[in-house]
């Protein structure tokens, strides 16, 4: 069975049981602030499990797209993948505990085939000081359900402690087998729903002797043991509770939330328990081995980091987000993945770009599920022959500076960092392996000390990097605030300045960017800054707080620490042309007409993701 046609028996088995089928959300969140990557299936369907209406129903299955930065560095065993698929389906306050787990272990046994003698389950231990009792339902219906197929599932308690002593359903503590947006039920707020669940692993047997042969030979193996010998292949949260000022009480209707790797799924239909053996990586694998010369075989750390970074990159940059590598949020961790598989391409011997070699294999693989990587197959391609043939210049007088090193400190970090455009996680990577450990404190006292300086060398001796209040050097000012809006617009909304320094004869503007400009993109520039002094646009200026400012989107640097109330500067064209809005003390022209004729003098590289401009007024 391919992770295709799983994926498809899936869905139609739930879609057979009343569900609509819905879209994969977005990869990046377009209203959640609070998380730059959707980490779950659960996460476009938080509104729904808090009381809004699906407008599909009730009952909803699908197959998500999921990416977790903070597995990155776990990639590289069996296991761990920073992108996956979340199988999921749901029920707002229609089924229940009895529908789930008669239908999942249908799915599992019947549907996909899997061996029920082989299927264990965790439940909910319950917490005594909470008042929340152990899910007993739960295990009844899992008992029953294990019965219809002759196994008698028994239940134990403390597997951690004492062994699995031929259990089949295991309780676990609320670190385990709790789900609220709040893990901890103790810390979760008044109002606030929340529930058991139920995991359901794979035994991939003892016959393997996993558990005898990993770091923890010397503990009790249990199904939530680190040995790779069970893995969790679905996990059903059971929404029942809601927090009061008294404690935790039913809610009138219970919710379901299902979600399970179609990644580990099809590594348990194969029985096999590396992940990466599968349909969804064996292409990846394949082309990283004709490219390497190298075989899997003995090699499987740095090619299982290679093909989950760089699949995942390559649905990042398909995503409607428009993301590029960067070096702030979600263009950063885009920037990590790649640089990281660049690194380990480098480590087995691959000669010039290969990046988007492996990419395409990805695209192949997916297309027919996710429309969005043909269509931006050529956008994908270029951005990881870009971002890697950048680091690729440094990479290699970078890893001979690293071997200089006995010591490294956090200062030699951001040396790595700012010089040669390593994130500090390679760095700190590169170092664990020398057995060296480095201070992610000290590297960021550096970079903030680096911060202050270019601050403090492109403020000279007036606010905003103005070497004076003059007349030149104020219309300059007003001018870089029309270039950053001009830049944003042509290049990205990822631009940001990174500084400045004006003087009466020119202006000089650093802001976050990957590349060089073409000559197209820095005509187009000049020509939207024209376009507005042309038309005599007025200077507005209005004090308010900084949040009022955030709402209004204002630009702003907003690691500096403004005061209480900040000033708001503001050229706004009411026919729809370029706008501008940013937070700055310095002074400013009354109209764009008191500019004349912008002029882009020189475009260059300032450092590792920066670039730099320098512009006068004719």
């Amino acid at each position: 069975m391919t992770a295709k046609e799983l994926r498809q028996k899936y869905l139609d088995f739930f879609k057979s049981r009343g569900h609509a089928i819905v879209p994969s959300a977005s990869l990046v969140p377009e209203n959640d602030p609070t998380t730059l990557f959707s980490g779950s299936g659960m996460q476009p369907m938080v509104p729904y499990l808090l009381g809004e209406k699906h407008p599909l129903g009730a009952r909803i299955v699908d197959s998500q797209k999921c990416f977790r930065a903070q597995d990155m560095d776990e990639v590289g065993d069996n296991r761990h993948t920073t992108f996956f698929e979340m199988l999921g389906n749901w029920s707002f306050g229609d089924y229940f505990k009895k529908e789930q787990v008669e239908w999942m272990f249908e799915f599992l046994t019947e549907e996909i085939g899997l061996d029920p003698k082989r299927i264990y389950v965790s439940v909910f231990r319950g917490d005594e000081k909470l008042g929340i009792p152990r899910d007993a339902e739960a295990v009844n219906y899992w008992k029953e359900r294990f019965a219809k197929v002759d196994i008698e599932a028994q239940d134990i308690d403390f597997a951690e402690r004492d062994g699995m002593r031929g259990g089949r359903i295991f309780y676990y503590d609320k670190k385990k087998n709790w789900w609220a947006r709040v893990l901890d039920p103790g810390q979760m707020p008044v109002g606030e729903p929340g529930g058991p669940d139920s995991e359901m692993f794979w035994d991939f047997g003892a016959e393997l002797k996993i558990h005898e042969n990993s770091a923890y030979k010397d503990q009790p193996c249990h199904i939530n043991c680190d040995c790779g010998r069970f893995l969790e292949i679905g996990n059903n949260v059971f929404m029942q509770y809601v927090k009061t000022e008294k404690g935790f009480e039913p809610l009138p209707k219970g919710n379901i939330d299902f979600g399970g790797g179609l990644e580990r799924m099809i590594a348990a239909k194969n029985d096999n328990p590396d992940i990466f053996a599968s349909d969804l990586f064996r292409p990846l694998i394949d082309k990283i081995e004709e490219l390497s010369g190298k075989k899997y075989a003995g090699q499987e750390y740095g090619f299982r980091v290679i093909a989950d970074h760089l699949k995942a990159a390559t649905f990042i940059l398909s995503d409607k987000a428009g993301l590029a590598p960067s070096n702030v949020g979600a263009g950063y961790v885009l920037r990590r993945l790649i640089r990281r598989a660049v690194r380990y391409g480098k480590q087995l011997g691959i000669d010039g770009g290969f990046t988007f070699k492996v990419a395409e294999e990805a695209i192949k693989i997916y297309q027919d599920t996710y429309a969005e990587l043909e269509k931006n197959k050529s956008k994908i391609l270029a951005e990881l022959e870009k971002e890697e043939n950048k680091f690729r210049e440094t990479l290699t007088s970078g890893l001979k500076e690293f071997e200089k090193l006995s010591i490294i400190t956090g200062k030699d970090a951001f040396n790595l960092y700012q010089t040669y455009g390593f994130p500090v996680e390679m760095t700190e990577e590169l170092a664990k392996e020398k057995g060296i450990n480095i201070s992610k404190a000290e590297f960021a006292e550096e970079l903030k000390k680096h911060q202050e300086l270019s601050r403090t060398a492109s403020a000279g001796m007036f606010k905003g990097g103005l070497a004076d209040a003059g007349e030149k050097t104020t219309q300059l000012h007003t001018a870089a605030h029309l270039m950053l809006a001009a830049l944003r617009q042509v290049l990205g909304t990822e631009v940001i300045q990174r500084g400045s320094n004006i003087t009466r004869e020119r202006l000089r503007f650093d802001f976050a960017h990957n590349a060089k400009m073409t000559p197209e993109q820095i005509k187009s520039v000049e020509n939207l800054v024209n376009e507005q002094i042309r038309k005599k646009l007025p200077v507005a200026c209005a004090e308010m707080t900084l949040e009022e400012a955030k709402k209004q989107n204002a630009m702003g640097v907003f690691e500096s620490k403004y005061g209480e109330r900040v000033k708001v500067y503001s050229i706004t064209d009411k026919n729809g042309g370029l706008s501008s809005v940013e937070i700055c003390g310095g002074p400013h022209v009354q109209n764009t007409g008191e500019l004349g004729i912008f002029k882009i003098r020189k475009e260059e590289s300032s450092s590792a993701g920066v670039r730099r401009i320098k512009a006068v007024l004719e």
